[in-house]
């Protein structure tokens, strides 16, 4: 199984513990198992019919797995809150809001893909599957943002944009900050 990513590994502490976890364009579970494996209740939405096998096992211990291309069809959780939404190595722009809205208050949006620049070191190079400077930040805006990186990567060579936000409790901002520990 594919490693993790480490920005979703450095912010899961972010997630309320046994919170709920949306995995958009999820694959074969790469970031599920492992949050399963922590006590969150995990959730998986991929059009891949191989990859959506795969995770079987999950499925079998209680995950919620969705076969679904968001893409061309509807967001299958309208409506739905979650603790966290993790999106890795993925952006079709016309879902972003809907992925920002499905981040549940107290929750947590970690976001990671690649970035423009990136045509010149490899694939994806389309400039719709790039993100444009501070993309992440704007598209975040609503929520408060704990951690953003915007730039280039060594190993393997790319350029990426990721962010750690949170939605905010009502009215917590009349109370003491939220300490969001880095």
């Amino acid at each position: 199984m594919a490693v993790p990513s480490a920005w979703v590994l450095r912010w899961q502490h972010l997630i309320p513990a046994g919170g709920s976890v949306l995995d958009v364009a999820c694959g074969p579970g790469r970031h599920m198992f492992p949050l399963h494996a922590d006590g969150f209740r995990v959730i998986g939405v991929d059009r891949d019919p191989q990859a959506i096998a795969s995770l079987g096992p999950l499925a079998d211990a209680g995950a919620e797995i969705v076969q679904a291309d968001i893409e061309d069809g509807p967001w299958p959780f309208a409506g739905r809150r979650f603790d966290a939404v993790l999106v890795t190595n993925y952006l079709w722009r016309a879902r972003l809001a809907d992925i920002v809205a499905a981040v549940a208050p107290g929750g947590v949006l970690l976001y990671e893909t690649f970035a423009q620049g990136n045509e010149t070191v490899g694939k994806p190079s389309r400039p719709d599957f790039l993100l444009a400077p501070g993309e992440l930040l704007a598209v975040a805006s609503g929520l408060r943002v704990v951690a953003f990186e915007d730039g280039f990567l060594d190993a393997p060579a790319r350029f990426i944009q990721r962010i750690a936000a949170v939605r905010e409790l009502p009215g917590s901002a009349l109370e003491l900050p939220a300490r969001h520990r880095l």
